[in-house]
């Protein structure tokens, strides 16, 4: 078991004595999300933090998703339940990035690209410079975001 799937599994004990049952259901459905990526594909494998967290986030998108439906849907309090649930995952989550952090992490590595590249990189480039700022911000920044921030950076 890896540290955050003890700490979900921690916490939900604790909710579970505390008789929260939203706490309890959001919390084992993170687990169970957990224990299915382990088992997927051909042969069970550990789980490293990092693919612990991006089960996590995606877990978080999910919710966030289908709030939304939701919220089109005309269904605000389905969507209020799913928000709630993606905020309670979310503090199991690293402290995401600041615009002003996310702005600097790109134009660090637009600069890195433009010094090996010997020119300003352009659009060819861009997956490769979203690859560089994907790995250091390390989960804490959301990929759309970044591919945004680098398409705007190069353009």
């Amino acid at each position: 078991m890896g540290t955050l799937e003890d700490r979900l599994h921690t916490d939900m004990i604790v909710a579970l004595k505390a008789r929260d049952s939203s706490r309890t259901t959001t919390l084992r459905m993170a687990i169970a999300a957990l224990k299915n990526e382990k088992v997927a594909g051909k042969e069970a494998r550990e789980l490293s933090d990092d693919d612990e967290v991006k089960v996590l986030q995606r877990e978080v998108r999910t919710r966030r998703d289908s709030a939304q439906a939701y919220t089109d849907g005309g269904r605000p309090e389905l969507a209020e339940k799913e928000l709630a649930e993606a905020e309670l995952l979310g503090a199991y989550l690293p402290a995401a990035l600041s615009d002003a952090e996310l702005d600097a992490l790109v134009a660090e590595e637009v600069a890195a690209a433009e010094a090996s590249l010997g020119e300003k990189p352009t659009m060819r480039q861009m997956g490769q410079v979203i690859k560089a700022v994907n790995a250091r911000a390390a989960g804490r920044a959301d990929g759309s975001a970044v591919a945004a921030r680098v398409k705007a950076a190069l353009a």
